[in-house]
């Protein structure tokens, strides 16, 4: 028998301002057109996915990382079919573990956070990772 996936599910709410809720609570995201784009808070979700995914292989492997994240992204029409979306992600990563990882270390852990990162695994534009881990470029 093949095991079933874990399925994990997501609410948000939008009030009649357009102000954004969590099911789990916490602040509320208000509407901030101008700072605070929906296209900004798709790179914020990508950006805090990765590191997410980072951290979590990387407690598993014994290390506490501190890290960074700016993330660029360019919204136009695409070719294939002249929608506006998102056609290229950029997302520079600066890690920083307690304990000094191997190369070999360092890029498991980066294959294992690309790899778990769903926001980036569900964009048609797939994200241009560029990580630097303890001050060594790993792009």
């Amino acid at each position: 028998m093949t095991a079933r996936a874990r399925i994990l599910t997501f609410d948000v709410s939008l009030d009649d301002e357009w102000a954004a809720h969590s099911a789990l609570g916490g602040s509320t995201i208000a509407n901030e057109e101008e700072p605070w784009t929906p296209e900004h808070l798709v790179l914020a979700a990508l950006s805090r996915c990765i590191l997410t995914s980072f951290r979590f292989h990387a407690r598993r492997a014994g290390h506490e990382p501190l890290a960074r994240a700016a993330t660029h992204g360019v919204v136009t029409r695409r070719e294939e079919d002249g929608r506006f979306a998102f056609v290229e992600i950029r997302v520079d990563l600066d890690v920083r573990l307690p304990a000094q990882p191997g190369s070999e270390e360092a890029r498991e852990l980066i294959t294992k956070g690309e790899r778990d990162c769903f926001i980036g695994a569900s964009l048609v534009a797939k994200p241009d990772y560029h990580w630097t881990v303890n001050g060594e470029d790993f792009s």
